[in-house]
Formats: structure tokens, sequence, C-alpha cells
């Protein structure tokens, strides 16, 4: 006998996989049914059952049960606000080095893709504080992060409002930017943030990081100044036929990220 999985509960996330490759997400209510093409599944034959286990739809199809990775969830939920794609959350967490006890300030917070992301890396002892200028956006990403983990990590804050307001108070070692104008916020690092942190920008065109780079220069206060693009390509897999797939995730933005020095004459 192998190890079983852990029974589903009601109100947590589910990832059907049916024979044909298919994904559908949904979030575990008792009495509720998913639908699809194959017939219908009834949420009660799920909770309560092993992940990795089959459920069989009133179609006759079997169907795998497993809990979402963050990825699926990312790319699968009811977005409001754009996300930013798993490829690129795991460059911004590897190359801002953000690690179990950071303190990580991130502006805007959108649909909260970037803020689970991030409540991992710094763990039960970092923290990651969010802002967003949109009350909506904050409202819409407190229900996505609270249906992927549960309920709202004790490690995350969401605030409202301009982050520029917020970094002095904040005093973050680590910051993540997503934002249409992210050198306001960057003019405003140096004396707010502290010295040996890590900034990460991300941007969808060539003007933005032109402007965000030449703000950074002004400051003089940055270094080891990196701006790079992440590209994924998949492969096709069938027994002796292996190929690159037809589509990729090409350009999706641009990633920008530097380091913050002690100025002379500052307190850090």
């Amino acid at each position: 006998m192998g190890i079983e999985g852990i029974p589903f509960v009601d109100g947590e996330s589910c990832l059907l996989f049916d024979h044909r490759g298919k994904q559908h997400l949904i979030r575990l209510s008792q009495g509720s049914e998913f639908h699809f093409d194959r017939g219908v599944i009834p949420h009660d034959s799920i909770i309560g059952s092993p992940e990795g286990g089959t459920v069989t739809s009133s179609g006759g199809t079997d169907v795998v049960v497993l809990r979402p990775r963050l990825a699926d969830y990312v790319l699968k939920m009811k977005r409001g606000a754009a996300v930013m794609y798993p490829k690129d959350t795991g460059a911004v967490v590897t190359w801002a080095d953000i690690r179990p006890g950071s303190l990580v300030l991130e502006a805007g917070t959108g649909s909260g893709a970037m803020t689970l992301a991030l409540s991992r890396a710094v763990g039960e002892q970092g923290r990651v504080v969010t802002v967003d200028t949109r009350e909506d956006h904050q409202t819409h990403a407190k229900r996505l992060v609270e249906q992927f983990a549960g309920t709202i990590p004790p490690n995350i804050e969401f605030l409202t409002g301009d982050v520029v307001d917020h970094v002095a108070d904040v005093g973050p070692d680590r910051v993540v930017l997503d934002l249409p104008e992210p050198w306001h916020c960057v003019e405003v690092l140096p004396g707010a943030m502290r010295p040996g942190g890590a900034l990460a920008a991300y941007l969808p065109t060539v003007p933005q990081v032109e402007q965000l780079r030449r703000t950074m220069n002004d400051t003089h206060a940055f270094l080891a100044e990196d701006t790079f693009e992440v590209m994924m390509r998949s492969w096709k897999i069938a027994g002796r036929s292996v190929r690159p797939d037809h589509r990729m995730v090409g350009h999706t933005g641009f990633i920008t990220v530097a380091r913050l020095r002690s100025m002379p004459g500052a307190d850090g």
C-alpha cells in the first residue's frame, strides 16, 4: 500500500484533470456541483477524498483531483488586474533575493499573485506589506489570496494608498514594484530602505524601463543594476517525437533589479 493523499476539505481549491489533459480549477463547497462537457461532479464526492485520487462524473469520465500549485492557481484564477506570470515571479523572488525573514514592500497588489509568492518566500518570520492605490484591487486580491491559502496569511499586511507614503514607515529590506511609474517610489528609497537591500521592478515597455533606469542613476544610490526578460518555451514529448511547442510565452515584461548602497552621511 502506498501513502494516501491528504483529504480535501470544504472551502479549499481543487484542480481537476480529465483524460484529455484538460484542467479545471474549482473551489469546493458542500452541496455544489461542477458541470462540464463530460457530465457533473458533486463537490461532496471530492470533499473528504484523498488528493491524487479519482472521481467519476455523471457521464462516466474519471477525473484526477489535485491541489493546485501556485502557478496553476495564478494562471487559472479569476483575476481582476493583470498578473505577473509565474516565469517572471520566480525570477523576481530569486534576483531580489527574497528569503525567509525578509521584510518586503510590494506595490501594487493587483490580483495578489505576486503577494502569494512573496508570502511563501519570506516564511513565518518574514513580512510582506503590499500597497495598492485602488481599494477594489485590494478587496479582490484578498479574496483570491484567501481562496488559495485558506485564510489571509498572518505575514501579509494590505494597505491602500500611494506606496511613497509608506516606504519610510515600513523600512523594507526588499522592494518589489509592479507600477506604471515606479520611479516615483525609487526616488524616496535612499534613506527609507535598508542599505544592502534589493529592488525589483516589473515593467511592460522600453520607455518605462528607460525612465526607471534614469531615475536610479540620478539617485547615485543603486548598484548591480540589471534589466532582463524571461522567455519560456514548452516542448512536446510523445515517445521519440520531441519538438518545441509552436507557441511560447515570450515577452511579458522587463524585470529590473538593483542593490541599494549606503550613502555618505546616511544613518543606515
